[in-house]
This record gives C-alpha cells, structure tokens and sequence, in this order.
C-alpha cells in the first residue's frame, strides 16, 4: 500500500512541476505557446493587388520588427485611404519599364510596386531618394527574423517598384491605411 501511495504522490507532484513549466514557458516573452497562439495564420503568398498609378508622391519607406512578422510601410503623405499596389514572388526582378534584372538575395524574391512615384509628379523633383539596384536608403534589416534584402528598382509611370528578399516563400498581408501602405511578411507558415 505505502508503495502505491508513494507513486501516487510522485505522479501528481510530476504533474505539478510539468503545468507550472507550461504556464512559465507560455508567459514567457518569445515562449513558443505564445507564439504560437497569438501569430495570425491565412495570409497566403499569392499575388496581391490594387490598381491605381499615384499623382502623390511617395515620401518614405521604413520597415520594423514584430513578434510574428516583419514589416515595410510605404509613406504618401497627401495619397487618401487608397493607395494603388501590386506584391508578388518572383522568381527574379526585372526593372518595369527596361527590364533588366536587379540582384536581390535571400530564399525568395517579392516585389513591390507602390501607386505613387519616387519623384514630385508636378516638378520632376527627387521625392524619395532610392538609386536603381541599390539597398533603400535609411533601411536597415539586420537582425530581422524574415526579411534578407531590400532593392529599389525605381519609379515608372507613376509607381515605385522595390524588391524585397525575404528567408523563404512565406505568407504576406497588404494593410490600406491613410497616407501610408503596410507589407507584413509572416516568419512562419502556422
């Protein structure tokens, strides 16, 4: 009998220390339940898309980081609740207007076009100053969990093409908000 309430005293005292290392894991910043739990899913890495060429230039790009994504938000100031876009994956970025290829490293390649040009439609006058080929000016992406490579490929017909390397092919989200556009890239598929 001692023996079989031994065990038993053992067991649940097992449990105890087993739930109590659940909770602590879960409440801990960065402890997998909760990232789990609070990640959104259903994004999907299909193209994304709505048309509009912008008379409104584009002021700034700018990226952060979160929990569950990283992110690159376009600046309009004056571009209203719609702002055209188009994100894809692409197997490589080729420069709208010449088509030549513009490097991006990183497991996969999404481009970018924004509804609104790099220059002041009205004067001709430099609006955002991204040279062709190169990394986004004032961007810095390193120790981001998803995003590998930033390019800006330049501005035709009213739109802004950007390439964006990122770790593998993973689910994205485009937000509309006033006066700005959101890219959220997922850091996992759940």
């Amino acid at each position: 009998m001692r023996r079989i309430g031994t065990v038993l005293v053992a067991l649940a005292l097992a449990g105890t220390a087993l739930g109590t290392a659940a909770a602590t894991a879960s409440a801990a910043p960065g402890g997998a339940s909760r990232a789990a739990a609070a990640c959104p899913t259903g994004w999907g890495s299909g193209t994304k898309g709505s048309p509009d060429s912008g008379a409104v230039p584009l002021s700034n790009i700018r990226t952060g980081r979160h929990d569950c994504f990283d992110r690159i938000v376009f600046d309009v100031p004056g571009g209203g609740d719609h702002i055209g876009y188009y994100v894809q994956y692409v197997d490589r970025l080729h420069q709208v207007g010449s088509g030549d290829p513009i490097p991006v490293s990183g497991g996969a390649i999404l481009e970018l076009r924004v509804g609104a040009p790099s220059y002041d439609p009205e004067t001709g006058g430099v609006a955002y100053p991204g040279k062709v080929a190169q990394p986004l000016p004032g961007v810095n992406i390193s120790g981001y969990r998803t995003f590998r490579d930033t390019r800006f490929a330049g501005s035709f017909e009213g739109e802004t093409q950007i390439g964006l390397g990122v770790r593998a092919r993973l689910p994205f989200r485009v937000i509309q908000l006033p006066d700005r556009l959101v890219v959220d890239v997922a850091h996992s598929w759940n």
